[in-house]
């Protein structure tokens, strides 16, 4: 007998390059024929209603209009689906079963990516949107000695809150990073991390996925406003016996104007970047960073986007987030686990960006080598992802998709919760009914330590 198709596929997705240099890819009316099929897709599935906003969108469009189907929307109301869509990747990694290989080939994130460079490239984006994504440049305004100040009584007043949200569109009720003074890569115990005669050497080594030196990529977020996640990585691994570095230089990873639709600043980010940790390399260190987003541009989205780019497949290559490179250490026996302090019961939030990394629950195997320590995965979006989290018009919607994450922390009642995402371990605190804190889990493992 002949074999049965089936609906979906049972394949492990597999991702296709962004192709941002075809013209084609630039085409809106070839754009919009792309989203009428893919959203038609959606329509008749509806498995990742629960996910964002962008499939409610969808779907309520559909619903009111004449047809009841996605012939009857206005191509002019694609783009509010767009609008929703903060490319967490969930619905292509957990939920769509017509992801490439099926061939019905839906990759609904990079499609809302491909709209989103084309209302960038029209100039439709908004200048806070611009400017709140242009991470380097804001971070190195606020950490200016007086402008910080300025910068920090800002983010605190309710009366420049109020102003912000009126004039500027940044929610009043957002929880905002304050901004270090004196940035992490400026710090005087930060400088003892740079090694500027080696990087000067020409010598290389063979190039190697895993080894037990390390460079570290600090992200802006962590220079700017939280450096303790940086310091409590390094300390975590010199315990370990690892050698730590800082890159000699670096840029924003690129990942928030990627999901502006700036491909543009991507590029130039790029161009910045690689050749320092394509060196880095060389020399033969593997490659750190504790922010789940930072890690997935670096593994995924720069690879998808610039295929040729040898420099760029080896840096991916060399990449690892910091409980990966850690249980790599544990499975060759060479992880310290000398743990002086117990952590008890642990609501762990494992970030979207994580997830899509494929890695599996290291954070978690990792924590529980800790004795009388039980931690529990809550994997499910908070909501915050970049700036949507606090923009006026989306705020609400990151509230409520955080909601279900906030109620499983609170029935589990635990010591510790956290994210290995610290936006999203803030947005998280921002919604919850008590004064606990959020803990980043590398601040856990130094607790732990006793370090």
């Amino acid at each position: 007998m002949p074999e049965r198709g089936r609906e979906g596929g049972l394949d492990a997705p597999t991702r296709h390059p962004l192709n941002q240099d075809d013209p084609d890819f630039w085409n809106e009316e070839s754009l919009n024929k792309e989203l009428e099929r893919v959203y038609d897709i959606c329509h008749t599935c509806r498995r990742c209603v629960s996910l964002c906003n962008a499939f409610p969108t969808l779907f309520d469009l559909i619903d009111e209009s004449e047809t009841m189907e996605v012939d009857g929307v206005d191509t002019a109301d694609y783009s509010k689906v767009v609008d929703q869509c903060y490319l967490c990747d969930l619905c292509y990694l957990s939920k769509c079963p017509y992801v490439p290989p099926h061939e019905w080939n839906v990759d609904f994130p990079h499609l809302m990516v491909r709209a989103k460079a084309i209302k960038f490239n029209k100039g439709d984006t908004k200048l806070r949107d611009n400017i709140i994504t242009s991470t380097d440049m804001v971070g190195k305004i606020a950490s200016k000695p007086l402008l910080n100040s300025i910068a920090n009584w800002g983010i605190e007043s309710g009366v420049a809150r109020k102003l912000l949200d009126k004039s500027f569109g940044i929610h009043e009720k957002a929880k905002l990073p304050p901004y270090q003074r004196t940035p992490l890569r400026k710090q005087s115990s930060a400088v003892s991390f740079f090694d500027p005669q080696r990087d000067s050497e020409n010598s290389s080594l063979p190039i190697n996925d895993f080894t037990d030196t390390v460079t570290l990529f600090t992200t802006c977020y962590c220079n700017y406003n939280e450096p303790n996640i940086i310091e409590s990585l390094i300390a975590v691994l010199q315990h370990n016996n690892i050698e730590v570095k800082l890159a000699a230089k670096e840029h924003c990873c690129g990942m928030p104007k990627l999901e502006l639709g700036d491909l543009g600043a991507v590029k130039k980010l790029k161009e910045k970047n690689i050749p320092i940790l394509f060196d880095q390399v060389k020399k033969g260190r593997s490659l750190v960073s504790p922010i789940p987003s930072c890690v997935l541009m670096f593994k995924q989205e720069l690879p998808l986007m610039f295929p040729e780019d040898d420099q760029v497949q080896t840096v991916a290559n060399a990449f690892f987030d910091p409980f990966e490179y850690l249980h790599k250490l544990f499975k060759q026996s060479k992880l310290n686990i000398d743990f002086q302090n117990s952590l008890g019961n642990v609501s762990y939030h494992v970030a979207c960006h994580q997830r899509v990394q494929n890695i599996g629950p290291k954070t978690k195997q990792i924590l529980e080598l800790i004795e009388d320590t039980v931690v529990s995965n809550i994997e499910r979006c908070s909501g915050h992802d970049g700036t949507y989290g606090v923009k006026t018009e989306t705020l609400t919607y990151a509230n409520k998709i955080a909601a279900p994450i906030i109620r499983q922390i609170n029935k589990q009642n635990p010591d510790y919760y956290g994210s290995d995402c610290p936006i999203a371990g803030k947005h998280l605190e921002n919604n919850m009914s008590t004064d606990q804190k959020t803990t980043h889990p590398i601040d856990l493992l130094r607790f732990a330590y006793g370090i």
